[in-house]
């Protein structure tokens, strides 16, 4: 399934009168190749668009009572486009808008264009004075993830292990590490091969000559529901020396009483947003950082706060959007996310931690550096802001930039490339679906690199600097929770030229690490009902096979 990337190049129009058919350019793509999916056979164990798209992956595009209900562009293709369009890929009197001869025009600007000035000598009359441009977005919005969720998927494999899959430029076999993990979060490297995994639910776990330990003893106590729980770990640059090792987590807010239980015979309580499932009465709880140290004993000790909430007005029962994912720049600066909390317009807020990318030392000390560091009543640790919920961090090798992935709403996910004081528009502007956000760009918000609608969901990412493949060098990885993929891209400068999804068959993929034999590390977790389940998962590898 491919989602929407913001190429260079025009569409070209063909126009079959009474009737209308959108046929793109071949476009000049590097080397002349369009991006490939994985082998499209079978069904899916779970729908990719069922985590924050539209109509939640299911039904037809016409059908908005079916996981459309309340949708609004769902509930406009069937009053505006279904008579004439049809409500699957077979289309009506006219073409499908869900086959790859619509969906595949250049951009999403294209096809709104096309939607509001309509095409001439045509049926398709120009919507411009009855629907908003909010409402063409939504319509935009709809199309596209309604024709992802119309594509078969291949059949999901829950253990790769020896799996050989191709691609356009590599082949290569996926070799099971462990598979005794429960929703795996965070990755990272020691100095002498162990391997450090974060399992959601607490547990901070050490892989030791191809042996899980058990878990680590003493880590914090973390707050798990929904999205909470024990997230990202990262080591210190100068382990050897220091032997810090960092990890974030949700905390619930100290000293906090619940309320008494329902009393019994109530309701039960509402369903969750996105396909989450019933969600009871949540605790207080915020993203925390800490670092500290593992001992000969298997103990975690000597742990210190990077970031800890200063205010229990901080803490809210909304379990989504914590971040939260590290890396450290070459001068030992350590960024970490925070997301927006669900509350949108903290993004915008600088007297606030949340929906903003923090740069600190690594005691966390706030550089003097930093571009909001004399800027009254802002936070002098934010290095970024207007963001919704950063989970991934990758340094270009070739221009030095910081890459990073973010969820976006409904669609609009987003690839961005990071700089110091900028404005990432989220309470404001968003390239996909977001009630009460009807523009799509701002003076002073930087738009994203690419985004992706259907939503992928994308989490952590990786530039690939190892040998073992020589033709992915500098190429930048990305993994996907909703999409349950991992996708290849050629980046040129600061633009995306080229991507490839290299699978999306083996489930939920959170991380991926170049390890220090450069192979390709991922952590996989099977899919779950739902979405937010906690379920078993996996470290894998991928070898080249040549």
């Amino acid at each position: 399934m491919l989602s929407y990337v913001r190429y260079a190049g025009t569409a070209g129009i063909l126009v079959l009168s009474p009737l209308l058919i959108f046929q793109p350019e071949i476009r000049s793509e590097p080397r002349g190749q369009q991006p490939t999916a994985a082998p499209q056979q079978g069904q899916p164990a779970q729908d990719p668009g069922r985590a924050g798209g539209p109509d939640g992956g299911r039904g037809p595009a016409g059908q908005p009572g079916r996981g459309g209900r309340g949708n609004p562009g769902a509930m406009l293709y069937t009053e505006r486009c279904a008579g004439c369009h049809g409500v699957d890929i077979s289309g009506g009197r006219a073409p499908s808008l869900f086959d790859d001869v619509w969906t595949r025009v250049k951009t999403d600007e294209d096809m709104a264009r096309i939607i509001a000035d309509g095409v001439p000598q045509t049926e398709m009359f120009p919507m411009r004075d009855m629907l908003t441009e909010e409402q063409i977005w939504q319509l935009v919005t709809y199309i596209r993830t309604a024709a992802g969720n119309m594509k078969p998927r291949p059949e999901f494999v829950a253990d790769p292990d020896g799996l050989v899959l191709a691609s356009e430029k590599h082949s290569f076999r996926m070799e099971v590490v462990t598979r005794e993990l429960e929703t795996p979060w965070g990755l990272a490297f020691l100095p002498d091969g162990r391997i450090l995994v974060t399992e959601r639910p607490g547990r901070l776990r050490v892989l030791q000559n191809g042996k899980l330990l058990p878990p680590v003893t003493g880590t914090p106590r973390v707050w798990e529901r929904q999205d909470a729980g024990l997230f990202d770990v990262e080591v210190h640059p100068q382990y050897e020396k220091t032997g810090w090792i960092y990890l974030s987590y949700s905390e619930p807010l100290p000293n906090y009483t619940p309320p008494p239980p329902p009393p019994e015979g109530a309701a039960p309580p509402s369903p969750g947003r996105g396909g989450r499932g019933p969600q009871p009465p949540g605790i207080p709880s915020m993203t925390v950082i800490v670092r500290g140290k593992i001992n000969a004993a298997n103990e975690w000790v000597d742990q210190e706060f990077i970031y800890r909430p200063d205010s229990p007005d901080l803490y809210t029962t909304n379990n989504t959007h914590f971040g939260s994912r590290f890396i450290f720049d070459r001068a030992g600066h350590l960024f970490y996310s925070i997301g927006e909390r669900g509350v949108v317009m903290d993004a915008q807020d600088l007297s606030k931690p949340t929906g903003k990318i923090h740069r600190v030392h690594d005691d966390g000390r706030v550089p003097k550096d930093n571009p909001f560091v004399n800027r009254e009543g802002a936070l002098p640790t934010i290095w970024s802001y207007g963001h919704r919920n950063p989970q991934g961090f990758a340094w270009d090798p070739v221009s030095g930039k910081l890459w990073s992935s973010e969820h976006g709403p409904q669609g609009g996910d987003e690839i961005n490339i990071i700089e110091p004081g900028k404005n990432y528009g989220w309470g404001v502007i968003t390239s996909g679906i977001q009630p009460g956000i009807t523009k799509r760009a701002e003076e002073g918000m930087e738009p994203p690199i690419v985004y992706y609608t259907p939503t992928i969901a994308p989490s952590g990412i990786a530039f690939y600097a190892g040998d073992r493949f020589p033709n992915w060098k500098n190429n930048l990885f990305v993994t996907g929770l909703a999409g349950q993929q991992l996708r290849r891209l050629e980046t040129s400068g600061d633009t995306v030229a080229h991507q490839e999804v290299l699978f999306n068959h083996l489930g939920r993929v959170r991380d991926v690490v170049v390890g220090p034999d450069g192979h390709l590390y991922l952590l996989l977790q099977t899919p779950g009902q739902p979405m937010a389940a906690s379920t078993p998962g996996i470290l894998a590898r991928m070898v080249p096979v040549k």
